[in-house]
């Protein structure tokens, strides 16, 4: 488990893939033997990367780090749309592309940057008339999908891979506390005219904290 202490009681810590914050955190408590914890963020079970965790009487003072712009690497997989713009949910389409034209991606992307006014992931926990969206999903009652106004620093375009038989985009997005990853994936989809979908999330920044700090 990577976990460094940065002040009294607050630490940064990398949360693997394939657990939830909540989980994650519940075992951090245990590995540090504290009484009390709280984080800065959350990050969906299949993304993994940097965290800020707050312990005891630090738990006080983690509204602090709650607004601090965040940094990611993401990977785009094309040729696959689902229900939840990740590989977790349901495929809604799909199709193989064989071939991509550098320049529209790269500009795509590119394009993707100041203050947008984005649809929210149908799965996620914004609440629409008290409830939160994921549940109106799951039950498959129908919605109206609220946007939000969503600020993007920086993005962009880091290369090419291949996975699933698809490429994948390799993308940089330094964004503002309160944008979603998944919305500018649906974005970009709209941009290209494509199916497309979050492959994989790593967190890179908080604030001025990076992986380097963790790993220092």
């Amino acid at each position: 488990m990577k976990v460094k202490k940065i002040e009294e009681g607050i630490y940064l810590a990398y949360k693997p893939k394939g657990i939830t914050s909540f989980q994650f955190i519940s075992k951090l408590k245990k590995e540090l033997k504290v009484k009390k914890i709280g984080h800065a963020g959350t990050l969906d079970p299949q993304a993994e990367g940097l965290m800020i965790v707050a312990c005891d009487n630090a738990t006080k003072k983690i509204s602090r780090f709650l607004k601090m712009d965040k940094c990611y690497q993401a990977e785009i997989l094309i040729g696959v749309s689902t229900d939840t713009i990740d590989l977790e949910g349901k495929v809604l389409k799909r199709t193989i592309v064989e071939d991509l034209d550098k320049t529209i991606i790269k500009n795509s992307i590119e394009n993707l940057k100041g203050e947008l006014f984005l649809e929210v992931p149908l799965y996620s926990a914004i609440k629409v008339k008290g409830k939160e969206l994921y549940k109106y999903a799951r039950s498959g009652q129908e919605v109206d999908i609220p946007k939000k106004r969503m600020q993007v620093l920086k993005s962009e375009f880091l290369g090419f891979k291949k996975a699933s038989g698809n490429f994948l985009v390799v993308t940089n997005f330094c964004v503002s506390s309160g944008t979603y990853i998944r919305s500018l994936v649906s974005e970009f989809s709209k941009m290209i005219g494509l199916p497309a979908t979050l492959y994989s999330l790593l967190k890179t920044k908080i604030g001025d904290f990076s992986l380097d700090d963790l790993n220092s």
